[in-house]
């Protein structure tokens, strides 16, 4: 189902519900399992992992009603692909204006050449210490990373540039 392009507000939250990361991105597709965004830099970021996100930095951004990951790939103001983001977190809420997910920390950075980095798993295990975190959640943390690395390595959506 197509949807008239509308600005959303996205929080990214940690496990004990406070915002890590609010932004805006306009909801410009929805279907019965996926919402997809667009967002745009309006200014330059230092990013520990992906150095300088310069100004004008586009952002499509997918999520998944189903899944418990959300991808993001990040093209430069001239149109080239930057890189991918990945994060693991649980299934999204979605009140008609605010989009809410909580981030379980571990992430996957992907470079155009489609290497990769897992990021943060040292985060993930203290946060699941701290929060007791269940053995199934992190049997499902496990499994989603599994899911993202073979997408990556096969170039499945949203790794095939299709969109």
């Amino acid at each position: 189902m197509e949807t008239e392009a509308k600005l959303i507000t996205i929080n990214s939250r940690k496990f004990d519900g406070s915002i890590s990361r609010c932004w805006n991105a306009e909801l410009v597709n929805r279907d019965n399992c996926m919402f997809t965004f667009v967002g745009e830099f309006e200014k330059e970021v230092v990013h520990s992992q992906l150095g300088v996100i310069r100004r004008g930095t586009v952002s499509y951004e997918f999520y998944w009603l189903n899944r418990w990951y959300n991808v993001f790939r990040f093209h430069e103001p001239d149109g080239n692909l930057r890189n991918f983001y990945c994060n693991i977190n649980l299934p999204f809420k979605f009140n008609g204006n605010v989009l809410d997910y909580v981030d379980l920390d571990i992430d996957i950075l992907v470079w155009k050449d489609f290497s990769y980095q897992i990021l943060d798993s040292e985060e993930f295990e203290e946060n699941a210490k701290r929060f007791s975190y269940s053995d199934k959640m992190r049997k499902k943390v496990r499994a989603t990373q599994d899911e993202l690395i073979s997408l990556i390595e096969t170039k499945t959506f949203p790794f095939d540039y299709k969109f």
